[in-house]
C-alpha cells in the first residue's frame, strides 16, 4: 500500500509486525499528507506500551512519532490506571477504545502540563493511537536522566522539583517520574511519557504522588544530592 512505500524504517519483522499494521500505517499516512512530517527516520527506544521513533519534516527539521502498540499493549494496565479519571469515566473495557483514549490522554495532559509552566515536549497531533510531538534534542535525541549524569546533579534536582512543583500545582501527578522519563537535554530537565498522568481527584492519586517522587529521591541519593521525600513534600505544598 502507499504508506507502506513512503514510510522509511529498518525494523525487524516482529516490530513490523507489532507496530506498522495496516490501521497504523494508514493513520500514519493521513498524518504524512496532512503536512506533519514526510517520512520515519528511526526508533529511539522501545516502551511498555509503545514505540517511539523519530521523523524528518519537509523542512529537516524533526518530530516524534509515538505509537501504541494495538496488539501488544497490556490494555488491563491502562485501563486501571484511566478507569479512575473523571474525563473517561464512561469509557468502556474494549481494546482498542483504551488505547485510543490513552493516546488522548497524553495529549490532554501533555497540554495542561505545558500550560502550567513545565518543561514538557508541545504535543502537536493525535491520531487513534499515534502521537506526534515536539523533538527534544540537537542533532541527536535528549538522553534520559538514566543515562546521562547532570554536570551539577544538584541544580539539576532543583530544576526536576521547580517542574514537579508546577504540575502540583496545576492538580496533575505524573504517576510514572523517574529517571527513565525525564530527558536531559543540555542540563535542563524535560519531563516525558505522560499517558498515566492522572488529576488529584483519582482516589489513586496520592499514592501515585508518593511513589513519583520517592523515585526522584532515590534516583539524585545516588548522586550525591540530598534528596529527601519530606522535605519536597514541603516545598511542593508551599
Amino acid at each position: 500500500m502507499a504508506a507502506q512505500k513512503r514510510i522509511s524504517y529498518k525494523q525487524d519483522q516482529k516490530t513490523m509486525h507489532n507496530v506498522f499494521d495496516e490501521f497504523t500505517n494508514r493513520n500514519i499516512y493521513k498524518l504524512m499528507t496532512e503536512g506533519y512530517f514526510k517520512g520515519v527516520i528511526g526508533q529511539i527506544t522501545l516502551g511498555k506500551e509503545s514505540n517511539v521513533f523519530q521523523a524528518r519534516k519537509e523542512d529537516g527539521s524533526k518530530v516524534i512519532v509515538k505509537i501504541y502498540r494495538l496488539e501488544s499493549c497490556d490494555f488491563n494496565r491502562m485501563y486501571d490506571y484511566i478507569k479512575y479519571d473523571p474525563r473517561f469515566l464512561k469509557l468502556k473495557k474494549v481494546r482498542r477504545e483504551i488505547i485510543f483514549a490513552w493516546t488522548q490522554r497524553e495529549y490532554r495532559n501533555l497540554l495542561k502540563a505545558r500550560e502550567a509552566g513545565v518543561s514538557v515536549p508541545t504535543p502537536l497531533t493525535f491520531k487513534d493511537n499515534i502521537l506526534l510531538e515536539e523533538f527534544i534534542g540537537d542533532d541527536e535525541p535528549a538522553p534520559k536522566l538514566k543515562d546521562l549524569r547532570p554536570e551539577d546533579p544538584q541544580a539539576f534536582f532543583e530544576k526536576v522539583i521547580i517542574n514537579l512543583k508546577k504540575l502540583y500545582k496545576a492538580k496533575l501527578v505524573h504517576a510514572d517520574l523517574s529517571a527513565f522519563n525525564i530527558l536531559n537535554d543540555n542540563e535542563k530537565p524535560v519531563f516525558i511519557d505522560f499517558s498515566q498522568c492522572t488529576p488529584f481527584d483519582n482516589p489513586n492519586a496520592k499514592e501515585y504522588l508518593l511513589r513519583d517522587i520517592k523515585n526522584v529521591c532515590i534516583h539524585f541519593k545516588k548522586l550525591g544530592v540530598q534528596a529527601e521525600l519530606d522535605a519536597v513534600i514541603d516545598t511542593l505544598k508551599k
